[in-house]
């Protein structure tokens, strides 16, 4: 019998579009021999089968269930495809564990973790993870850019602190532009990050384990054409992703096996992707995007491609994991 996969979708943040087009392309190309899929899309209080510009039911949240044609319709797993809060910071997990609903990414703790760059970046320290310098503003303290400036140094990013997107980011290169860059990182979220500038190749790869495979995909190379690697870059190819990355087999052997430590350590879950700068021969961490991209020019399915796993079989491995490890909780926990 197939299963009925749920596929979450939208959100509350800026990258509600790219989440609705990163769903929309995991349902076409999941296996319909297996699998039952429905778009189900999350904007606020508002969950609907389908999107907002073609809405079916709504979904009862006391289960997270919909009547289609009379007949209630359960899901045996969640593939969650919304990038930003609530899909990615831990909440929407916490709904589904209290369910007992299988879900491909991380859990909660995991998730909430990951979502918060700084308290990310200062966790992954204690485990030998470089990363570069960083301050943290919440909105209503007072800061000083005088002393920001001489603590992190110049040019700096500053950009929202919760969250994977784009938006908000502003590459400073001088003291008097910190306030407006805080403040308009300020309108996306209520921290802000401010890290230091550290020059040099970025390059992202992805990674998923189960319980008898571990993946490790090739890296990505990224060259901004913009000033950084903002949300044109991203998402209207104003950037050449390269994969494989160019660098030596053994420097990508290293971030290899950087990303499948910092996958243990966070006890992650699913497919996740982690961003780094390579600087002198060191792998700086970024961050780690629990919920990445899925549209057919992302950067997962272009390295699946590259080592010539089909994007149909990878989210397979997701879901049937995802089911898979739910088992044995519910199991332990009897």
């Amino acid at each position: 019998m197939r299963k009925n996969i749920a596929i979450v979708a939208g959100g509350d943040s800026s990258e509600y579009i790219v989440s609705v087009e990163s769903a929309s392309n995991i349902k076409k190309s999941l296996d319909t021999k297996r699998y039952n899929p429905y778009l189900i899309t999350i904007k606020g209080n508002r969950w609907v089968l389908g999107t907002p510009d073609d809405p079916g039911p709504e979904i009862d949240k006391n289960d997270f269930s919909v009547s289609l044609n009379g007949e209630k319709k359960v899901f045996d797993c969640v593939f969650m495809a919304i990038h930003g809060t609530p899909g990615e910071d831990g909440r929407l997990q916490a709904y589904f564990e209290l369910l007992n609903i299988p879900y491909t990414t991380c859990g909660v703790l995991t998730s909430a973790v990951t979502f918060n760059k700084y308290m990310c970046k200062g966790f992954l320290n204690n485990f030998g993870v470089l990363s570069a310098k960083a301050m943290l503003v919440r909105r209503g303290n007072k800061f000083d850019s005088k002393k920001i400036a001489a603590a992190i140094g110049l040019p700096c990013f500053i950009k929202p602190n919760n969250g994977g997107s784009s938006f908000g980011v502003t590459r400073v290169t001088k003291e008097s532009q910190i306030k407006d860059a805080v403040n308009k990182a300020l309108m996306e979220d209520d921290e802000v990050i401010i890290e230091e500038f550290i020059e040099g190749t970025e390059l992202t790869g992805g990674v998923i384990k189960t319980a008898d495979r571990e993946i490790l995909f090739p890296l990505t190379e990224i060259v901004s054409k913009n000033e950084f690697f903002d949300f044109n870059a991203k998402y209207n190819r104003q950037a050449d992703e390269i994969t494989p990355a160019r660098i030596s087999d053994r420097l990508t052997r290293e971030c290899q096996e950087i990303s499948s430590a910092i996958y243990d350590i966070l006890d992650c879950r699913g497919i996740v992707r982690i961003d780094y700068i390579l600087n002198d021969g060191k792998f700086y961490f970024l961050e780690v995007n629990t919920v990445p991209g899925m549209t057919d020019t992302s950067i997962i399915p272009q390295q699946a491609e590259a080592m010539g796993m089909p994007i149909t079989e990878l989210f397979t491995l997701a879901i049937e994991d995802a089911i898979e490890s739910s088992n044995i909780s519910l199991t332990q926990t009897e």
